[in-house]
């Protein structure tokens, strides 16, 4: 036995990667991948990451639907995974809504959602989808029925539930601004939205994808992280773009600094695998992804999308690798 002992020891350096890391594989709303053999009997995949727009789950005031939820709970649990569930109040796209109808129509929530825009070279401002009114609390009343509901049925059952990414965009341009809104109200909302996930969900992880704040204030950003590990919330990204220099200047040092004292976890999302290794000056590989996700982020968590042909031809192989 300790001659075997010994030889584990001896093997392990080697590897390169850190055992403790749990991979999901993000299937957004393609849910019916979750039924892929490929997926569910590799034995390095802990289980799936699965988007759940509120709009959804509440399809009318106080009538909550949770079957998607529910069965996709069950199915993992037959292969032996675990669902990770990404709770979405914002969409990037101006003609979905991730809110429910009657947050649109009632005026105690104020429309319920705001629409973000993209600026043009030409300086033409363009809508890029929605999100919830963050920092109106008639509406985060909601959003935290709605987690705790969640909570009462499938805490502990589930591995984890993450928010959306913390980054919107309103420009600073008249009209564009939505009604209310203030960079410190959006700040102390987000942290609402993290106290309510941290009172309800008391065994399965929590996170936030926390990677820029409004006008890409980095003091708000260090804000989030520092409440986090007052409140012991988990905190990650949606994006791991290996060394690129935007996150390097704002979320990646902030998650690398709470490795061991509260969950961390970043999504490898589409675009993601191609992006250009800044030290090679060509595309990243998933060894690439993973030894940065290791090395650096030292993450606890990693959600791998299933972006062709990288998903299949590379990710899946890894990951049975790191399996055996």
């Amino acid at each position: 036995m300790k001659k075997y002992l010994f030889l584990l020891f001896y093997l392990l350096p080697f590897t390169g990667y850190s055992q403790h890391i749990r991979h999901f594989i993000f299937f957004s709303r393609d849910r019916h991948l979750l039924q892929d053999s490929a997926f569910y009997n590799n034995p390095g995949v802990a289980g799936a990451q699965v988007t759940y727009p509120w709009r959804k789950l509440e399809p009318r005031k106080d009538v909550y639907d949770f079957s998607e939820i529910e069965s996709d709970v069950l199915f993992l649990a037959s292969k032996g995974k675990k669902l990770f569930m990404q709770l979405q109040d914002v969409t990037f796209d101006s003609t979905i809504n991730a809110v429910p109808a009657y947050l649109l129509t009632d005026p105690v929530y104020s429309g319920g959602q705001a629409a973000q825009y993209g600026i043009t070279k030409e300086g033409k401002a363009i809508k890029a989808g929605w999100v919830m009114r963050r920092w109106d609390d008639a509406v985060l009343r909601r959003f935290h029925l709605l987690i705790e509901k969640l909570a009462e049925r499938f805490d502990g059952r589930i591995e984890g539930i993450n928010l959306a990414e913390t980054a919107v965009d309103f420009p600073k341009v008249e009209g564009l601004v939505p009604q209310g809104f203030t960079p410190e109200a959006y700040l102390e909302g987000v942290k609402k939205n993290m106290r309510a996930v941290k009172q309800y969900f008391r065994q399965s992880t929590g996170l936030l994808y926390a990677n820029f704040m409004p006008y890409d204030s980095r003091a708000d950003l260090v804000a989030l992280y520092d409440y986090a590990v007052k409140i012991n919330m988990g905190m990650g990204g949606p994006d791991i773009k290996v060394y690129r220099e935007a996150q390097m200047q704002n979320s990646y040092p902030l998650i690398r600094s709470l490795a061991g004292k509260v969950p961390t976890g970043v999504a490898v999302q589409e675009g993601n695998y191609s992006v250009i290794h800044p030290k090679t000056g060509k595309p990243v590989t998933e060894h690439d992804i993973l030894d940065f996700a290791t090395d650096y982020l030292k993450l606890d968590y990693i959600f791998w999308c299933t972006e062709a042909p990288y998903y299949k031809e590379k990710v899946l192989p890894l990951l049975t690798s790191l399996g055996r």
